[in-house]
């Protein structure tokens, strides 16, 4: 499971035209689920998002949580971040899970997150989004469960 994970100000998503979730502070999560993802990396995928120190502290120091800091976690399924580039000139998606298998897992990242305590906002699975994003930094960080291992 991978994600493109900013810092944000603050942060919305509309779906023709609506808004469908709105944020304020809080880390706003592009994440994309891999064709060999499950419930295990979902979960590891909420743990990293609500514990990354990201946030400043007293001492101007990146050395806080989403959670330290009562932030709000955004969760926008993302499967192009499977986008296989190095040949060509069209990304293969082949790396990506199906929709089947995906949707779950996403609704899973928010879940676990919530069990740890953090509100959570989602994006429309399947949906044409449009988000809007005041990054605050900027910072903007890759995360992996497979790096982890």
């Amino acid at each position: 499971m991978r994600a493109v994970v900013q810092r944000v100000r603050e942060a919305r998503i509309e779906v023709a035209g609506d808004v469908i979730s709105e944020m304020g502070p809080g880390l706003l999560a592009l994440v994309g689920v891999g064709g060999n993802d499950g419930l295990e990396q979902a979960i590891e995928m909420a743990r990293k998002l609500v514990h990354l120190r990201i946030f400043d502290d007293e001492d101007g120091r990146m050395n806080r949580s989403v959670l330290d800091v009562q932030g709000t976690l955004g969760v926008v399924s993302q499967f192009t971040l499977y986008g296989e580039t190095s040949k060509g000139r069209r990304p293969s998606y082949g790396g990506a899970a199906g929709a089947e298998a995906a949707r779950p897992l996403i609704e899973q990242v928010a879940q676990a997150a919530r069990e740890l305590s953090v509100p959570v906002v989602m994006g429309r699975f399947q949906a044409d989004m449009q988000v809007y994003l005041l990054n605050d930094g900027p910072v903007t960080l890759w995360v992996d469960t497979e790096a982890s291992k």
